[in-house]
């Protein structure tokens, strides 16, 4: 990853000044990368695609107490506005909108909020509920805010990935939505915000997580047994992850895949490793070939076809 010259991007704090700026940048693709902040390299991949992709880039930073439920510690939540904007202006954003709750919220906790659904119960949402419910309200307001029309997200995050596009999809929003792989530490662990509040020895422990995928992907042309198997193998052996789930499913509905299935699936896995939650996923090619994917083939149509 190579960064562009560094240019200090315009930071907006409110609607009025967020209108001045977007107003003020030229050009048909206005590229958006939507962050609650504590950047790190995966978002810093997401703005150099933006930026190679678009004829301006907008980085939005706001840490939304939607996504946060009664036993998630929101004031935990690492901030670190400075080195964020470095990374930003490292990699060629033009604009940082930076705004308060009371912003984005102006008559406090919103009355009207967008669901959803019964993907939003499945999995993570059955971990956190409400989380998802929360993630594309606001997600929903900034693309309005922003006016972009090209709006990046992490793999990495496969489940929300989904029901944004979910969302832009069933709602007619005019947004195109493009995913990312997800950007890995060179021992193999996804790049989180939340990797952070790992001690040294629990890094050692949350490291299953991804070998387990690894595992699994590397089964996967003997079908979806064996990749469930392969993959729960490595977590049993570490006793120290607690386990929430890890299943193989299909990309759109979150089903579990049967065992006669060939073609893409998402592997995925959340644990706790130490007082941490941390999620990690990885598409796979289920059958004679197949393998680890970066992202699924067809992300416009939400992932794999749907299986019979």
């Amino acid at each position: 990853m190579t960064a562009t010259t560094t240019t200090t991007p315009v930071v907006a704090r409110t609607r009025d000044e967020l209108r001045a700026a977007r107003a003020a940048l030229s050009g048909k693709e206005i590229a958006v990368v939507m962050t609650m902040g504590a950047l790190h390299e995966g978002h810093a991949t997401l703005i150099e695609q933006a930026r190679a992709e678009a004829d301006h880039v907008i980085v939005t930073i706001f840490l939304n107490p939607l996504q946060f439920g009664p036993k998630e510690d929101l004031s935990r939540y690492p901030r670190t506005f400075d080195s964020d904007l470095e990374i930003c202006s490292r990699y060629g954003a033009d604009l940082v909108f930076a705004p308060t709750p009371d912003v984005i919220y102006q008559d406090g906790d919103p009355g009207v909020r967008i669901s959803a659904g019964p993907l939003g119960t499945l999995l993570e949402g059955h971990s956190r509920p409400g989380h998802f419910d929360g993630m594309l309200t606001v997600v929903a307001k900034l693309m309005h805010l922003s006016a972009g029309t090209r709006f990046y997200f992490g793999q990495k995050d496969a489940q929300q990935l989904l029901l944004i596009r979910r969302m832009v999809r069933d709602l007619d929003f005019p947004a195109r939505v493009i995913s990312v792989p997800t950007v890995r530490e060179p021992d193999g662990l996804a790049m989180s915000s939340r990797n952070t509040y790992l001690t040294e020895s629990d890094r050692e422990v949350a490291l299953s997580l991804s070998r387990a995928l690894r595992a699994g992907a590397a089964a996967a042309p003997e079908g979806p047994s064996a990749i469930r198997r392969a993959a729960r193998g490595v977590l049993v052996a570490e006793p120290l992850v607690l386990v929430d789930y890890l299943v193989l499913v299909h990309a759109t509905t979150l089903r579990d895949v049967p065992e006669w299935y060939r073609g893409e699936a998402l592997l995925a896995v959340a644990g706790k490793v130490g007082t941490t939650r941390l999620i990690d996923n990885l598409p796979v090619l289920v059958g004679p070939g197949g393998g680890a994917l970066d992202v699924f083939s067809n992300p416009d149509d939400l992932g794999a076809a749907e299986p019979m």
